[in-house]
C-alpha cells in the first residue's frame, strides 16, 4: 500500500491524511487506492489536468468521499474510471448529492448517443457515466435501495428507447420503402418494476400495430427486425463493453413464439391459453419505450384480464405449483448462499407479495403496484398483512437486495450468490456499514433478515386467517370473510366457509391453549395447504384437539417440537387411514414427537407386550381387545412411519405381519384357554401363514390368510382335540372380528384344502394324508407362500418339514405340471379382472401388475428350488434376488420385476392409507390420485407423471413375464 501511495504522488501531490482517511472508511481501501492509481496514470497519459483532480480531491470532502466509496466498492466502476478518467469530473458535480433525476431527464441524457459517430458505444459510455453518478449517491450519500433500484429501471428503460431509436436509424436507412409501424417495449420482471438490479437481464415484450391503414404483415415484418435490433444494441459485445441481456422469453408461448405481436394477438393468447404464472409475470408489466399510446392500451388491456385471473379454471393448482417452484428450483450446492431463490431469500418475498396481490387485487385496486416494496405497503395499509410483519418484512427486504446491489456492483456481474471468500465478505460487509467485525456482522444480519422473511413467508398466507374469525388481541390484521374465504380457496381449500369455522373453532377465547393454537395454526394450515385435501387435514386437526386440547402435553408437544407438529399435519391431510386410527385413540400423537419411536416394534417387543396386555384381563373378549389395541397403536406407528418417508415397502411389509404374527399368536392363546375352561388341552395348535401373511408382504388392507393345524397330544382322543382345535380356531375368528374401538381382524381360512367344503382345523396326519393322495400342482404353488407363524413352534417345525418337499419337488416340477400353472394363470387373467376394471392399472391382476410378478417367481422356485436353496422362500423379492444370484435370472429383468412390484405394492397401500378401504386399481378421482401420487413420493402437481410411470413400469414388466413366464 505505501508503494502505490508513492505511486500515486508521481506526477502531483495526492496523499495527503485526509485521502488517507477516507480511503481507511472505504469498503476496500486497496482497491480503492489501487483505482486512484489507475485514474492518475491514465489523466497523465490522455494529456488531461492532473494537478486540477488533485486539488478537487485535496479539497472537495464530498467529491473526495464519492470517489474512494465507488473505487473501493466496485472493480469495474474503477476501470470504467481509468478507460473514461474525465467522468471524474461527474462525482465532483455539487448537485449530485441533492440530484433527483426524472425518467424524463435520465432518457435525454442516453439519446445523446443517437447522433454520435459511433451510436452504440456511445450509449454504453453514456450510460456508464450516469451508472456511475448513481452508485456514487448509493454508496456516500446513503440512497435508499429503493430509490437505487428505481433509478435503475429508468437507466434501462431510457436505454431501451435509445436503442430502438437507433435501430429506426440504421432499419430505414437500409431498407427506405420498408412499412413503419407503431412498436411499444413493455418491460416485464424488476424493470417493469422499477426495482431493477445493477446487473440484471432485462425483461420485455413487443406489440406493434400497424399504421392507420396500412397492412399487418409489412408491419410485422418491420417490427420484428427493430425489436431484434434494439435487443442486439443493448446486448452486443462491443469494445465499450455491454449493457445487460435483453430477454424476450415471457412473451406469449415464450421463446418459440414470434417476438412481436399485435395488441390483439396479446389478448387472445392471455384469454385463452396463458397460465397463471404468465398473469402473475404481468403484474409488473409497465411500457417504458416506444409508442407511448399503444403502450398505454396494451396496459390497460392486459392489466383487465390479470386481475380476473384469480377467477380461472385451475387458479388454486397453479398457485401451488407456484408456491412449490420457489424451492424446487434452488440448485442444491447454492442453497445456502443463495440471496434470490434461497429459503428466507427475495424470491420469497416477492413470490408472497405477488400472490397476495393476485388473490386480493381482483377486488382491490389498491394493492395492483409492480413494485414489490410499495405493493407490501399497499397490503399492509389495506389490512391484508399485519403492521409488524410488514414493516419488518420489509426492512428485510430492503436489507437482502442491498446485499445483492453490493455484490453485484463489485464487477458489474450478474450474480445472486453471497460469497464463501474472507476478502470478499469483508468488502461486502465493510460497503454495508459493518466497520468493527464486518463479516461476523454481515453474516448474522444476513441470517437474521432469511430467517425473519422464511418465516414471514409461511406467516404472511396464514395469520391473518385466525384474525379474520378470532379476537386476537393488539393491531394484528382482520381480514374480511370474504377476504379470507378468498385467500383460503386461492390456497387449496375447497370449502373456505368450513375451512373459516373450524379455525375460528379451535383459535376462539383468551385461554392459554387457543393462545397457543393461534400461534400453531398459521403453519399448520400451510402444511395443510401442501397436501392434496387440506380440508380433510384440518378437520381431523380440529377432532384431535377437541379430544386432546384440556391435556397437558399435546400443544405443548406441537408447540415445542415442531417436527411433531409438521409430521402430525402431513399425516392428518394424507388420507383416511391414518386419522381413523389416530381418532380411536388420540393419545397416539405422543409418538410423533420422537422420530425414533415411528421404528417398527421387534417380534419379540411386541408379543411381549400383547401378552401382558391380554393377562391383565378377566375374561376372554376383553383380552383380545386389549391385544386389538396394541395392533391398532403399531397400524398407526407403521402408517405414520410411512407417510413420513422413513420405511421402503419390504419394511412395511415385514412390520405389518410383525403386527399380525403377535395378534393372532396372543389371540390363539387366549381362545385356547377360554375353550379350555380350565382343564389340560388335548393337542397342540399352530397358525401357517399363507398368501401375503407367509410371504410377510401384507398391505394395509390385508386380510390374513391362514390355514389351522393341530397334533393331538399322546394318550388324547383325536375326535375331542379337534373339537377343541376347532372351537379355539372358531372362537379366535369371532374375537378378533367383534365390533369396537379397535380395526376388526380378518382372517381368511379358504386357502385350506378343500377349500370352505373342508374342515377348519386339521391335523398334521391329516394334511399328510391329503397332500399324499389329492394335492394338485397349484395347491404347490400355494405352499410356496406358507410359513407357520404362530402358535406351537416345534409343530410349525414339523409341519414346514411336511410341506417342503411337496413345493420344492426333488426335481422340479415336469412340464405337464408348468403347462397347468400357465393353463390356470390364462383362465385367471381371463376371468379374474373385476367387470370394469382397467387392465392397465389393477396393480393386482392388471398387466404386468402382482399376479403377473408373483407367478413368474413361483414357477421359477417350483422349477429350481430343489437344486437353488436360496429360492426357498415366501419372499417374492427374495427369491427374486436369489435367481439373479444363481444366474437363473437377468438382472436387468430382475430390475424391471422388482421395480413392478415394489410400485404396485407401494400404490396398494397408498390407496388404502388415502381412502381407509382397500383398492386395487389407481384412482379416478383426481385428488385421490393426487394424495396416492404424493405418498408414493412424488412432487405435488405431478399425478400424471406418476400414472405414467406406473404405465410404463408395468407394461416393462409384462414385457419381461412374457419372456420368463410363457417363454415368448
Amino acid at each position: 500500500m505505501l508503494e502505490e501511495l508513492d505511486a500515486l504522488d508521481a506526477h502531483t501531490p495526492m496523499a495527503t491524511e485526509q485521502l488517507i482517511t477516507t480511503l481507511s472508511e472505504s469498503a476496500d481501501p486497496d482497491l480503492a487506492l489501487h483505482g486512484l492509481c489507475t485514474m492518475a496514470e491514465s489523466l497523465h497519459r490522455h494529456g488531461h489536468d492532473v494537478a486540477a483532480f488533485a486539488r478537487t480531491l485535496g479539497m472537495d470532502d464530498d467529491f473526495r468521499r464519492r470517489l474512494v466509496y465507488v473505487l473501493g466498492a466496485s472493480e469495474a466502476l474503477g476501470r470504467h474510471l481509468g478507460v473514461h478518467p474525465r467522468h471524474w469530473y461527474d462525482l465532483a458535480d455539487p448537485s449530485l448529492a441533492g440530484s433527483r433525476p426524472s425518467v424524463e431527464d435520465v432518457a435525454a441524457k442516453l439519446a445523446t448517443a443517437i447522433d454520435a459517430a459511433n451510436p452504440i458505444d456511445a450509449l454504453r459510455i453514456e450510460y456508464r457515466r450516469l451508472l456511475l453518478r448513481l452508485a456514487a449517491r448509493d454508496l456516500a450519500e446513503g440512497l435508499l435501495v429503493d430509490e437505487v433500484a428505481a433509478v435503475l429501471a429508468d437507466l434501462a428503460a431510457g436505454a431501451l428507447e435509445t436503442a430502438l431509436h437507433i435501430a429506426r436509424n440504421d432499419y430505414f436507412a437500409a431498407h427506405p420503402g420498408a412499412a413503419d409501424c407503431r412498436l411499444a417495449i413493455i418491460a416485464m420482471g424488476k424493470c417493469g418494476g422499477r426495482e431493477l438490479n445493477y446487473v440484471s437481464d432485462v425483461d420485455v415484450l413487443f406489440v406493434v400495430e400497424p399504421l392507420e391503414g396500412d397492412a399487418e404483415a409489412p408491419a410485422l415484418k418491420t417490427a420484428t427486425q427493430l425489436a431484434a435490433a434494439a435487443m442486439r444494441i443493448c446486448s452486443a459485445h462491443t469494445g465499450e463493453g455491454t449493457l445487460w441481456p435483453v430477454d424476450a422469453a415471457l412473451r406469449p408461448e415464450g421463446k418459440s413464439g414470434p417476438l412481436v405481436r399485435t395488441l390483439d394477438s396479446h389478448l387472445a393468447y392471455y384469454q385463452r391459453w396463458a397460465k397463471t404464472w404468465e398473469f402473475q409475470a404481468l403484474l409488473k408489466a409497465r411500457p417504458v419505450a416506444g409508442d407511448a399510446e399503444l403502450g398505454r392500451e396494451y396496459s390497460e388491456r392486459i392489466g383487465r384480464l390479470t386481475w380476473s385471473a384469480a377467477d380461472r379454471e385451475g387458479f388454486v393448482d397453479d398457485v401451488q405449483a407456484m408456491r412449490r417452484r420457489v424451492i424446487d428450483h434452488i440448485p442444491a450446492a447454492d442453497v445456502d448462499r443463495q440471496l434470490k431463490l434461497g429459503p428466507g431469500g427475495l424470491r420469497d418475498v416477492e413470490f408472497a407479495v405477488q400472490l397476495l396481490q393476485l388473490v386480493h387485487g381482483r377486488s382491490d385496486e389498491s394493492v395492483r403496484s409492480g413494485t414489490t416494496l410499495v405493493a407490501l405497503e399497499s397490503l399492509t395499509t389495506s389490512g391484508y398483512v399485519g403492521r409488524t410483519d410488514g414493516a419488518v418484512l420489509a426492512d428485510a427486504y430492503r436489507f437482502l437486495r442491498s446485499m445483492e446491489h453490493r455484490i453485484q456492483l463489485y464487477r458489474l456481474r450478474r450474480t445472486h450468490q453471497v460469497p464463501e471468500d474472507e476478502a470478499d465478505l469483508r468488502r461486502l460487509g465493510r460497503s454495508l456499514g459493518f466497520t468493527k467485525n464486518p463479516v461476523a456482522d454481515l453474516t448474522a444480519a444476513w441470517k437474521k433478515h432469511a430467517l425473519e422473511v422464511r418465516r414471514l413467508h409461511e406467516k404472511l398466507f396464514y395469520r391473518p386467517l385466525l384474525a379474520a374469525v378470532a379476537r386476537i388481541p393488539g393491531n394484528e390484521v382482520r381480514l374480511t370473510p370474504e377476504a379470507a374465504k378468498q385467500r383460503l380457496t386461492a390456497l387449496g381449500y375447497a370449502d373456505p366457509a368450513s375451512a373459516l369455522r373450524h379455525i375460528e373453532a379451535l383459535s376462539e377465547g383468551v385461554s392459554r391453549r387457543s393462545s397457543i393454537q393461534r400461534a400453531l395454526l398459521p403453519a399448520m394450515l400451510g402444511w395443510f395447504a401442501e397436501s392434496p385435501a387440506p380440508d380433510a387435514g384440518l378437520l381431523a386437526f380440529r377432532t384431535i384437539s377437541d379430544a386432546l386440547g384440556s391435556t397437558p402435553w399435546y400443544l405443548r408437544q406441537l408447540r415445542d417440537e415442531g417436527a411433531s407438529a409438521e409430521r402430525l399435519a402431513h399425516l392428518l391431510a394424507s388420507g383416511r387411514y391414518a386419522v381413523d386410527l389416530l381418532q380411536r385413540a388420540p393419545e397416539a400423537t405422543a409418538m410423533l414427537a420422537d422420530e425414533r419411536e415411528l421404528t417398527p416394534r421387534t417380534p419379540e417387543a411386541l408379543l411381549t407386550e400383547m401378552s401382558a396386555a391380554a393377562r391383565r384381563q378377566d375374561n376372554p373378549e376383553a383380552a383380545v381387545a386389549a391385544i386389538r389395541a396394541v395392533r391398532r397403536r403399531e397400524l398407526f406407528r407403521i402408517a405414520a412411519a410411512d407417510l413420513s418417508g422413513m420405511l421402503d415397502v419390504e419394511t412395511v411389509g415385514e412390520a405389518l405381519t410383525v403386527t399380525s404374527i403377535g395378534t393372532l399368536t396372543t389371540a390363539l392363546e387366549v381362545a385356547r384357554k377360554a375353550v379350555a375352561k380350565g382343564e389340560p388341552e388335548p393337542t397342540r395348535m399352530s397358525i401357517v401363514a399363507m398368501g401375503r401373511f407367509g410371504g410377510h408382504e401384507l398391505g394395509y388392507g390385508s386380510d390374513a390368510d391362514v390355514m389351522f393345524v393341530h397334533d393331538p397330544l399322546p394318550g388324547a382322543d383325536e375326535k375331542k382335540a379337534t373339537d377343541f382345535a376347532t372351537q379355539a380356531a372358531t372362537e379366535l375368528r369371532r374375537m378378533l372380528a367383534l365390533p369396537g374401538a379397535d380395526p376388526a381382524v380378518a382372517i381368511d381360512a379358504d386357502l385350506r384344502p378343500e377349500g370352505r367344503q373342508g374342515p377348519l382345523v386339521r391335523t398334521l396326519a391329516s394334511y399328510a394324508s391329503y397332500y399324499a393322495r389329492w394335492s394338485a400342482v397349484w395347491e404347490a404353488q400355494a405352499l410356496l407362500r406358507a410359513d407357520p407363524l404362530c402358535g406351537d413352534a416345534d409343530l410349525c417345525r414339523s409341519f414346514r418339514e411336511l410341506i417342503d418337499p411337496l413345493r420344492y419337488p426333488e426335481k422340479g416340477i415336469n412340464q405337464r405340471d408348468v403347462m397347468e400353472i400357465r393353463r390356470i394363470k390364462a383362465r385367471v387373467d381371463a376371468e379374474r379382472l373385476p367387470r370394469g376394471a382397467d387392465p392397465a392399472t389393477h396393480t393386482k391382476l392388471g398387466r404386468g401388475g402382482l399376479a403377473d410378478i408373483e407367478w413368474t417367481v413361483q414357477l421359477l422356485q417350483l422349477r429350481e428350488a430343489h437344486r437353488v436353496p436360496s429360492l426357498r422362500t415366501t419372499r417374492t423379492l427374495a427369491a427374486l434376488r436369489a435367481g439373479v444370484d444363481a444366474n437363473l435370472v437377468d438382472p436387468s429383468e430382475a430390475d424391471t420385476l422388482s421395480a413392478a412390484w415394489e410400485m404396485a405394492t407401494r400404490i396398494r397401500n397408498a390407496i388404502m392409507l388415502v381412502r381407509g378401504r382397500p383398492g386395487d386399481s389407481l384412482p379416478q378421482d383426481p385428488r385421490d390420485l393426487a394424495a396416492v401420487a404424493r405418498i408414493c413420493g412424488y412432487p405435488p402437481g405431478e399425478s400424471g407423471r406418476f400414472a405414467d410411470d406406473y404405465l410404463r413400469t408395468t407394461r416393462r414388466a409384462h414385457n419381461t413375464v412374457a419372456h420368463l413366464f410363457w417363454d415368448d
